[in-house]
């Protein structure tokens, strides 16, 4: 039985696992990610981690690398990150990996490896088209039509959260990280009112957890910005519909760890911004793999590339 090393490069962690030919995985871990060292010193650590793992014992026959930021995928080399991790950009990982262990490696987006995990054995399993988006710091998303990533002519296809929402963007409209920001300027503003002078204290620690705790709790200001999100994303997917006319959309990233409570509204702020005709024919589902989705895409991708050489 054949084992490969899978990554899964983030700004914040560092996934890592052994995936058998047969789609189990017999190990995984994390480390921090340190972004703010650069590009180069996230390669030296994951080539660490690599080496680590080697000398265990393991029977690998091939690293399979999903990564934040645009890949082309055929050199294997980043071709633009934003400032999430400095220096990343131009990045050569296929050609790192390759000469340091003498194995195949292959390198992909990481949203086009979790639409892929989600359309290889999850929530998109036989549905065609599929668009596939991550909802997290950021918002990326992925198209898959006949079983094939689209990645466009500069392998930049489906980059929604640069999308333009009036004066803002699709992903600062609808990023979690767009929502905590906006519930902690909102409590923030709710103290100054009350005491009438600025203080740092519970108001600047909100985060997606305290949020939907606050939901719990009947928080005003929780269930607002929640719902505007909500909305956003629903009147985001609409247009995205009436481009791609998806058989299913597919929603991943921390943030659905609530996806009973988001895709009720998700699903009716999308109809409401639908004509029947694409409406009846468009499924929402959350993602199935969640947090190892990257590692299993990457593992998808490189068996793709090998079968294609």
């Amino acid at each position: 039985m054949s084992e490969y090393l899978c990554f899964d490069i983030g700004g914040t962690a560092i996934k890592y696992g052994i995936v058998t030919s047969e789609e189990v995985f017999v190990m995984k871990d994390q480390t921090a990610t340190h972004s703010e060292r650069g590009g180069p010193a996230i390669v030296s650590r994951v080539e660490e981690i690599a080496s680590e793992i080697f000398s265990k014992g393991y029977q690998i026959e091939g690293i399979c690398l999903s990564t934040a930021g645009m890949v082309d995928p055929s050199e294997g080399k980043i071709i633009h990150a934003n400032d999430n991790i400095p220096d990343y950009t131009g990045v050569e990982w296929k050609r790192s990996l390759e000469q340091r262990f003498r194995m195949p490696c292959s390198v992909e987006n990481d949203v086009y490896c979790a639409g892929l995990a989600e359309y290889g054995s999850g929530a998109a399993a036989g549905k065609n088209p599929v668009l596939c988006l991550t909802i997290g710091t950021g918002v990326g998303g992925c198209i898959i039509i006949d079983g094939k990533v689209l990645h466009g002519c500069g392998c930049s296809a489906g980059s929604v959260g640069y999308l333009k929402f009036g004066p803002a963007t699709f992903e600062a409209d609808c990023s979690t990280a767009a929502l905590v920001r906006r519930v902690t300027a909102r409590k923030q503003a709710d103290t100054r009112t009350e005491s009438g002078q600025t203080t740092s204290g519970p108001c600047s620690a909100w985060d997606g957890k305290r949020i939907f705790e606050g939901i719990l709790k009947e928080d005003a200001v929780c269930v607002e910005e929640v719902d505007r999100m909500c909305e956003n994303i629903g009147a985001g997917l609409a247009n995205l519909c009436y481009i791609i006319n998806p058989e299913v959309v597919v929603l991943g990233g921390g943030i659905m760890a609530q996806a009973n409570y988001l895709l009720p509204k998700i699903r009716c702020a999308m109809d409401q911004n639908l004509v029947p005709a694409v409406r009846t024919h468009t499924e929402l589902r959350p993602a199935v793999h969640q947090n190892q989705a990257g590692m299993l895409g990457a593992f998808y991708h490189f068996r793709e590339e090998r079968l294609t050489v």
